[in-house]
């Protein structure tokens, strides 16, 4: 097996658990490469040189890879999606910090998970993106999301007017802050702080949710992914800023902004002792109430 490792900075507290990673890698004889940036990190903060057979800068190191795993939370996961992209190369998310909703593999079930994951012991679990079409290159070619597009007003106090098509039909005119499209993954993200419904990762919908909407009675919609949503700022020189996931910019907006399923699906390591709603119990504390 050879596996690629992603990461961000992690606190001092983690400094065991990532040694304790490259030391199970090891003890199963697993051959891996680690982000260039990540390892130079670990040498410096954690004093331990992993025992890599190299690094990686780009997609374009990843040949061969079976296993991709991810150490830092969510948002690193997303980071490590757009190396991945269509390769469906496996991912494991392990978190250096809190409990994530994609990076659910706590620093103290590290043995155990990997463990299963050297055995095989695991199922694969798909997640849907969203693709986004613009009137310009604006990502560079990385122009999905895993959790999220969202448009929002920019250095203005003021609301923006959205209008928003499912296909050739019209669905309203958002007079808000902005407005977010989320696939089932990132219905318990922005979306849901947003007041969005948490959706099931295998719903094969889009979640159209405003940001504080000036209408009350605007509420979040959820539609099917097999058609296509369509966006357009009104005013030619209204600027905003468009996200996929962490990635941004900023730029008057004068050109529909077009929004499908993308063409690939990202697959997720499925612990057999993890699933998608014993981390929603985790996470959001369901099962606090001291009646249950």
């Amino acid at each position: 097996m050879k596996v690629a490792i992603y990461g961000r900075r992690f606190s001092k507290s983690f400094n065991g658990s990532i040694i304790q990673i490259f030391e199970e890698l090891k003890r199963h004889k697993v051959s891996y490469i680690v982000y260039e940036q990540f390892a130079e990190f670990i040498r410096e903060k954690a004093h331990y040189n992993p025992d890599c057979v190299g690094t990686f800068h780009g997609e374009a190191d990843l040949k061969n890879i079976d296993l991709m795993i991810s150490i830092g939370g969510d948002g690193t996961l997303l980071e490590t999606v757009t190396f991945v992209k269509d390769k469906e190369i496996p991912i494991l998310g392990i978190n250096s910090g809190r409990l994530g909703f994609l990076s659910n593999v706590s620093k103290e079930m590290i043995p155990q998970a990997l463990e299963q994951v050297m055995n095989k012991e695991y199922s694969l679990e798909k997640r849907s993106l969203l693709e986004v079409e613009t009137g310009q290159d604006d990502f560079k070619g990385i122009n999905f999301a895993l959790n999220e597009l969202a448009l929002l007003k920019h250095d203005s106090p003021s609301m923006i007017k959205i209008h928003a098509w499912y296909n050739d039909e019209f669905i309203n005119t958002y007079w808000s802050d902005g407005l977010i499209v989320s696939t089932p993954t990132g219905s318990s993200a922005y979306s849901l702080s947003c007041g969005g419904p948490i959706v099931h990762p295998e719903s094969e919908s889009f979640i159209i949710t405003p940001v504080a909407p000036h209408n009350l009675t605007v509420r979040p919609l959820v539609v099917s992914d097999k058609g296509s949503i369509r966006l357009k700022l009104e005013g030619k020189r209204e600027s905003a800023k468009l996200s996929l996931d962490y990635r941004s910019v900023h730029r008057v907006f004068s050109e529909e902004i077009l929004i499908k399923k993308a063409k690939f699906q990202i697959n997720l390591v499925k612990l057999f002792n993890i699933n998608y709603f014993s981390t929603l119990q985790k996470k959001l504390m369901w099962g606090v109430d001291i009646r249950n």
